[in-house]
């Protein structure tokens, strides 16, 4: 397993970029350099993620941006070559990723090896509870490039997991893989501190040494 746990899953002239935090303001800086270089980049979000809206992206530093939002039926295939048609697509850009199917990233590979157009998707590696999300699996069996945007759990080391936290600050352990939130819900955390469950430098330690493992 590696140490990062948000990754940038690149296919070949497809992109798929993946953080913890900073995932939409890389995105949307990414794609506004296409923009301003006149060319066309298609953004695409998951229905699923409610938090910005539908068909928005949204940053934390306030930046955002429409896009064609797709549920897990949609092909990404059909959307690309929809918008192709209209208006030459010069970069596909997926935000929040882990969401995709295993179809939805062969469709990405399928953009990226047979159109030749770069797609850049960007999610997490795995979930509160350390496992993969389907689309981040085959985003890293099927990209050629994979690179991280590297974060800082409150002790200062690398932060590659993510742990879920009630509203008092407690981590949770159980619960649906999905459920969509921010600062309220998620904090980063090195793999020390989520083993642990320490979700912040002042808070108690949570030590889970006495719940049984699956």
């Amino acid at each position: 397993q590696a140490e990062d746990g948000i990754r940038d899953y690149k296919v070949t002239g497809v992109q798929t970029c993946a953080l913890p935090i900073w995932k939409s303001t890389t995105l949307l800086q990414a794609a506004w350099n296409y923009r301003e270089r006149g060319m066309q980049p298609l953004l695409l979000t998951p229905r699923l993620n409610t938090r910005d809206g539908l068909g928005r992206i949204a940053s934390r530093i306030g930046l955002d941006a429409d896009a064609h939002s797709f549920s897990e039926h949609d092909s990404l295939l059909e959307i690309f070559r929809c918008q192709h048609q209209s208006s030459p697509i010069a970069c596909v850009f997926v935000d929040e990723a882990q969401f995709l199917t295993r179809r939805q990233v062969s469709e990405l590979c399928r953009i990226a090896d047979e159109q030749a157009v770069p797609v850049l998707a960007y999610g997490l590696r795995t979930d509160f509870q350390g496992a993969l999300f389907e689309g981040s699996q085959y985003l890293l069996a099927w990209a050629d490039v994979l690179s991280e945007i590297k974060t800082v759990c409150h002790c200062g080391r690398k932060a590659t997991m993510v742990l879920r936290i009630d509203a008092t600050g407690r981590p949770l352990r159980s619960g649906e893989q999905i459920q969509i939130g921010g600062n309220e819900s998620y904090v980063s955390v090195c793999r020390r501190h989520f083993h642990e469950g320490l979700a912040e430098r002042s808070g108690p330690q949570l030590p889970f040494s006495d719940l049984e493992e699956d």
